[in-house]
């Protein structure tokens, strides 16, 4: 028989045998449960990774989202509309229904009659600008302020006239006195086919062209382009001289005619005024930014023999009037300011709206666009009931008016110190004492809604006089640059000045 005792250790380490075989078993489950785990979480991240880095690893593009597409088709479908003329479009798919009717019914003879009438009297609207032709004229625009004369002169003129000579032949580029004002005035847009170096050809040897071809200039006989030569047309060494002559003041030319009166009778022969001319054409800015072009043909070749001959006379032994001189500036004053008042195409009694006088007068004011829409807003609100136009003779003795404008500066100037107001009545009188000259009613009345922002009838002296010295020199004083080439000048000449030596360290 068993002894008690050894049973007892016998079942003893049986069921420490169980206990460790359980502990074995569930820590075993653990670990694969952990390990089955730790799987699961992995492949989970490795999914989510190569999710993220899609774009990463794949050899295709990825698929675009439709909210990128509707944003890529509406970019493009407002660039497309930008650039279409919607007025147009309206019209052609919606017609009026006054011209459904007139297009379905026969119009009495009467009524075509009285629509004659008033179409005659009545402006046509002008065509609104699109797009294209508004990005054209701001082109042009800045090429009138920072382009050289040179290129101003190839971008405007349209007309090149061959000469032979034996067995070669050579082209002279002109410009007529139309393209001569398109090139001075702002927003006025070149015609279509013709820019830089595209000019209209014109042959005299081919009569056939000549007959067909006509230089139609629309000038007086006694026009005072006639007097340049060339049958009206413009070299570009008159369209140098023509500019210094516009962009100086009567002031400055008298004053240079006593500089090179060396007998001082007041007159000048043909090498003192050569003296002169020179002098003038430095002091401008159109001379200043002029360099001399061979290889376009532009190049300055002085006054021409025409203009001499009228000046001194055919044998160049006459002298040169300051008188004369004189009144060929105020001449060509006048004919170009007639060329802008025949542009704005009068009524059948001879007057412009107020409207079209006012876009003249601020035409080279350099007002933004708003600004300059707001003025002529006022203007035709105003005179859109009692519009009486202005007429061309009105139109000239304001801008005689305004070549004493710097004395109608000072006689208004005293009036401000005094604490007068300026009121339609003083600008009458300044224009009768100062300028002598009688300024109409309505022409003053116009001056008024024009600069009279707060409507209180009084003139804004300092706008109004700025404005009318850049109309009388057309701009033409201002320098042709954007300042930064002279910007970068004065810092040089500034560091060189001020450079430290060696014995200030």
């Amino acid at each position: 028989m068993f002894h008690p005792n050894s049973v007892r250790v016998v079942l003893a380490r049986v069921k420490k045998d169980k206990d460790l075989l359980r502990l074995y078993h569930s820590t075993t489950l653990k670990c694969l449960s952990n390990n089955l785990l730790n799987q699961k979480l992995k492949s989970n991240s490795q999914w989510r990774i190569q999710e993220r880095f899609y774009k990463n690893i794949s050899h295709g593009k990825p698929p675009e989202k439709p909210f990128s597409k509707f944003w890529h088709l509406f970019l493009g479908t407002f660039f497309l509309g930008t650039l279409i003329d919607w007025d147009e479009v309206k019209e052609a798919i919606f017609p009026s229904v006054d011209a459904a009717e007139i297009q379905h019914q026969p119009i009495p003879k009467e009524i075509i009659n009285t629509s004659e009438e008033e179409g005659s009297k009545k402006k046509k609207k002008k065509d609104k600008v699109g797009f294209r032709d508004r990005k054209i004229i701001e082109y042009e625009n800045r090429m009138r302020h920072f382009s050289t004369p040179d290129k101003v002169f190839r971008y405007f003129a349209t007309l090149q006239v061959s000469h032979s000579h034996g067995s070669s032949e050579t082209h002279e580029v002109f410009m007529t006195p139309d393209d001569f004002l398109r090139s001075m005035t702002p927003g006025i847009k070149q015609p279509d086919g013709l820019g830089l170096d595209q000019y209209k050809r014109y042959d005299p040897k081919n009569h056939a062209e000549n007959v067909h071809m006509k230089l139609e200039l629309a000038l007086d006989e006694d026009s005072i382009f006639y007097k340049l030569g060339s049958s009206g047309l413009i070299t570009f060494s008159d369209y140098i001289f023509l500019l210094t002559v516009l962009s100086t003041s009567r002031r400055h030319f008298e004053i240079a005619f006593r500089m090179f009166d060396l007998n001082g009778d007041g007159d000048v022969d043909c090498e003192e005024f050569e003296k002169v001319a020179t002098l003038i054409r430095q002091q401008t800015s159109i001379g200043n930014r002029h360099r001399d072009h061979a290889n376009t043909g532009n190049t300055f070749k002085g006054v021409n023999s025409a203009l001499t001959t009228y000046f001194f006379g055919p044998k160049l032994d006459q002298k040169l009037t300051i008188e004369k001189f004189l009144e060929f500036q105020s001449q060509l004053q006048t004919e170009i300011l007639s060329l802008e008042f025949t542009r704005k195409n009068p009524d059948e009694n001879g007057n412009i709206s107020e409207a079209d006088f006012t876009e003249l007068l601020l035409a080279y004011a350099g007002y933004p666009p708003k600004k300059k829409s707001k003025m002529l807003k006022r203007v035709k609100k105003l005179f859109k009931d009692n519009s009486q136009g202005v007429s061309k003779e009105d139109y000239l003795k304001f801008f005689h008016f305004l070549n004493n404008i710097n004395d109608v500066d000072t006689a208004l100037t005293f009036y401000h110190i005094a604490g007068a107001s300026i009121d339609r009545a003083t600008l009458k009188h300044v224009a009768r004492t100062v300028a002598h000259v009688d300024l109409s009613d309505h022409v003053i009345a116009v001056v008024f809604t024009i600069f009279d922002d707060n409507l209180d009838d009084q003139l804004s002296n300092r706008e109004f006089i700025a404005v009318m010295k850049n109309r009388l020199l057309r701009g033409l004083e201002k320098p042709k640059d954007t300042g930064f080439v002279k910007l970068i000048q004065s810092v040089i000449k500034c560091a060189k000045e001020n450079r430290p030596s060696l014995r200030d360290v």
